[in-house]
């Protein structure tokens, strides 16, 4: 099994010279004297520390390859020819549209979606900043909810600050907030994420008081990185004015080594950090309190890929504290700006992760304690993987957190409409062989247009191509519970799951397919049969 190549990859535009290559380090088997390349150690050792993130940056999302022993592949949906659950069991109406994809979270001011996925968290990214519009106005009008992530107030370029250094005025999350709400439809919230130098910010306030944000995520990580989230900046200037805002900023660009460099073209862009978090749990507690005294209906957390200890934490700090969403990501995490090695080798997977908080959770359940809501991330992009994560972690789960999945088609629809408009040699012919006006290309565009009228017009194309990808998943998610007998999410179990390796069945405490309802299965062959009972009596 080729679970990495750690000296070659596409995410940092390398590779290896030799097809024979050591498996452990990623180095060619026979290195040559005189090579000119490409892979890490080659470019490493003319751009250095370059080559600890994908790129090019603000161009590119990268998700981690690495292939795990274990894997949600590994479970296989259950289907039945027996019973209905949510509907009447009869073929006028146990149809598959008639299945309900709608999920709730949250206790006193619960958040309801019309499908059981929402986005990661689209913070100071590039990728984030210039796609905005297609993925907020995308996620409100398919009914979803949009995390807008950390860092957003403090790398705005016309940020301003009070006498006491909190945010007077942030115009971008201003505009992120907005953009939401222009189509917002009743279904989904806006999230906004706070790290540490949010906090010291005023993030909180400003998006309360402000901007009437109902909902705060606190964060201690995500599925991709262990530490504090970074972007890069090519301005000498920008990365100045960000480290005399606090952040860390790296090489440091008020070194002079580091801005003759920067002169020369030697060093093309700079870091900015954010701090690393700490977390004991009644500083934990206090956070959300203050959050809810500022005005906050919900606070949710969202954790990466640590160990169970830190899984433990998260869950039950936030039982105690009342928390309305528990978003647990597994590695290896997509992103844009994570350290590569660190995206593929660092965490919890997905799988592993996800089964330790399912334990934990019913652990927890037994002793009478309240389970918070729990959503899982970690490398989902389809309707079986939202059935399979929703299944695992039931009755828990509520929804899952998608990533580059929700991501990858508000970038391709607002390509597309550049494309239209003549840009790159026109329509490729993926594309134009589906039409050559945006009515013909997106098969939902009419729908759109009944519910939203001539508004429909003023959408970015991305957002279109979110709310397309949405139907596919919602409608695939209907087939799939249809087919095992679920009419509503809440009916969903983990017997609707079975684990295709006793390896998978030990991990995740999921039946073995071939143990999975057996015990029904002989009952059935070793009952006498009707026609003798008929007989007898």
């Amino acid at each position: 099994m080729n679970l990495s190549r750690p000296n070659s990859n596409e995410a940092v535009q390398t590779a290896n010279r030799s097809r024979f290559v050591a498996p452990q380090s990623g180095i060619c088997s026979r290195c040559i004297d005189g090579c000119k390349g490409n892979c890490d150690l080659f470019k490493a050792t003319f751009r250095g520390r370059e080559l600890l993130y994908p790129g090019p940056y603000g161009e590119v999302t990268a998700g981690a390859d690495k292939d795990y022993p274990v894997d949600y592949s590994h479970l296989n949906i259950m289907g039945y020819a027996l019973g209905a659950e949510g509907v009447a069991a009869d073929p006028d109406h146990a149809t598959f549209p008639a299945v309900d994809t709608k999920t709730v979270f949250g206790t006193d001011n619960p958040v309801k979606m019309k499908i059981p996925i929402f986005t990661g968290a689209l913070g100071s990214t590039e990728i984030a900043r210039k796609n905005w519009e297609h993925f907020a106005i995308g996620a409100a009008i398919t009914g979803i909810s949009l995390v807008c992530g950390e860092n957003v107030c403090g790398i705005d370029p016309k940020l301003e600050l009070d006498g006491n250094g909190k945010i007077k005025e942030a115009p971008d999350m201003r505009r992120r907030v907005e953009a939401y709400r222009r189509y917002h439809n009743g279904y989904g919230d806006i999230l906004v994420q706070m790290n540490v130098e949010d906090t010291r910010l005023g993030v909180a306030e400003y998006a309360i008081e402000k901007l009437d944000v109902e909902t705060i995520e606190l964060k201690w990580g995500q599925g991709a990185k262990c530490i504090g989230g970074e972007i890069k900046v090519d301005s000498l200037e920008r990365a100045i004015e960000l480290k005399k805002r606090g952040y860390i900023v790296t090489p440091d660009p008020e070194m002079p080594s580091h801005q003759a460099a920067f002169k020369a073209g030697a060093i093309k862009q700079f870091e900015r950090h954010s701090r690393l978090g700490f977390v004991d749990e009644e500083g934990f507690a206090r956070e959300v309190e203050r959050l809810r005294a500022l005005g906050a209906k919900r606070v949710t957390l969202k954790t990466g890929a640590y160990p169970m200890r830190e899984l433990a934490m998260a869950i039950k700090w936030s039982s105690n504290a009342k928390i309305d969403l528990l978003t647990i990501d597994g590695a290896p995490g997509g992103t844009g700006m994570s350290p590569w090695r660190m995206m593929s080798e660092w965490g919890i997977p997905s799988i592993y992760l996800h089964s330790m908080a399912y334990e934990l959770c019913a652990r927890l359940e037994k002793q009478g304690a309240r389970v918070p809501d729990i959503a899982f991330a970690g490398g989902f992009s389809a309707e079986d993987h939202v059935f399979k994560a929703l299944a695992l972690g039931a009755p828990y789960c509520k929804a899952v957190c998608m990533g580059r999945a929700l991501m990858i088609p508000g970038m391709v629809g607002k390509n597309i409409g550049n494309w239209l408009n003549g840009e790159a040699g026109g329509l490729p012919k993926t594309v134009s062989k589906f039409g050559a006006t945006k009515e013909e290309i997106f098969f939902c565009y009419e729908d759109l247009k009944e519910v939203y009228g001539s508004d429909v017009e003023n959408f970015p194309l991305g957002a279109i191509g979110v709310f397309s990808v949405g139907e596919k998943i919602r409608i695939g998610l209907q087939q799939l519970m249809a087919g095992a007998r679920k009419w509503k999410v809440e009916y969903m179990s983990r017997n609707d799951l079975a684990a295709l390796t006793e390896e998978c069945a030990k991990i995740t405490g999921i039946s073995y397919i071939m143990d999975a309802y057996r015990e029904e299965a002989l009952e059935i062959i070793d009952a006498e049969p009707r026609s003798n009972s008929i007989a007898a009596g």
